[in-house]
């Protein structure tokens, strides 16, 4: 029973990875569809640019959630690597710390743009998507950033292995 709770786990943990995949996949197919039908065939699709941008802000804030948890968000270690190890801790710390400022301060505005978007009943102008669904992975995103690299931190700060990376 503890294993199958550990494979509902990995998925759940997972689910982002899973979402901004979808989100790329689709981009790149009607982007390129796109392309085509403007250039080649003189019909455009109308309303590219609204799913474009949609998929875009999946990509962008669900990706985060799963970077953070893969440790494949940008940094520059140069410096870094040649610190002692208590000295890189802390700046390990405090990178998280400023990295949980700006999170915190994104997820309450993103909160607050979802909330204004609601209240307005905002949707897109051809295909006449409520805007909340779109942007509402702005917020969404920022809490799964928040989880996965605090989970990554307490990792690497207690040594222990958490084991929700994607794989069997």
């Amino acid at each position: 029973m503890n294993t199958d709770n550990n494979k509902v786990f990995k998925y759940l943990m997972n689910i982002d990875m899973i979402i901004a995949g979808f989100a790329l996949i689709i981009l790149v197919m009607i982007t390129f569809f796109g392309v085509i039908m403007r250039y080649f065939l003189n019909n455009p699709f109308v309303w590219l640019q609204e799913v474009q941008l949609w998929c875009f802000t999946w990509v962008v804030f669900f990706g985060g959630g799963a970077a953070f948890r893969s440790g494949s968000h940008v940094a520059i270690d140069v410096l870094v690597d040649h610190m002692p190890a208590a000295l890189k801790k802390i700046v390990e710390i405090l990178g998280y710390l400023v990295s949980m400022a700006v999170l915190i301060y994104l997820l309450f505005h993103g909160k607050n743009l979802v909330q204004q978007l609601l209240q307005t009943g905002r949707v897109t102008n051809i295909l006449g998507i409520p805007y909340p669904i779109i942007y509402g992975a702005f917020p969404i995103g920022c809490v799964l950033m928040i989880i996965n690299y605090t989970m990554v931190m307490i990792k690497e700060l207690t040594n222990k292995e958490l084991n929700v990376e994607g794989g069997e």
